[in-house]
């Protein structure tokens, strides 16, 4: 079995982790990100280091420094989905274009998984779903 081992950060420790992990070759596994039961927003960078995976945990945050500068399109992509999907602004990133919703989809981000299906296509075509 993979060890798996949490660890709490601070937002302003999330570039140097990135850097220091960079530079010792190790890889950027994902970026997940959910909403707990209290609102706040869980951001894990999961780093893989030989057969563990080390998870830089930060809790409350809503913005946070992206780190695609320091591992490109492995950090970039899910950050982009965090943003679209979550509300979550990472400074520093392009998020001019969605990755998954239409630019058209609604104003804000992170409604997908709290607005109604009915009420998504409604505010999206300006109809009701047909049944």
């Amino acid at each position: 079995m993979q060890e798996y081992r949490k660890i709490s950060i601070t937002k302003d420790e999330i570039v140097p982790t990135a850097e220091r992990m960079r530079k010792a070759g190790v890889i950027l596994a994902m970026i997940h990100g959910y909403v707990m039961d209290d609102g706040r927003i869980n951001i894990s960078y999961e780093y893989q280091i030989d057969d563990r995976i080390e998870s830089y945990t930060i809790e409350g945050e809503n913005v946070l420094p992206t780190i695609s500068h320091i591992y490109d399109e492995a950090a970039a992509w899910p950050e982009r989905e965090l943003n679209e999907l979550i509300d979550v602004t990472f400074e520093g990133l392009d998020t001019s274009k969605r990755l998954f919703m239409p630019d058209n989809m609604l104003d804000g981000q992170g409604q997908i998984f709290v607005t109604p299906m009915d009420e998504l296509i409604e505010k999206v075509h300006g109809k009701k779903k047909e049944e």
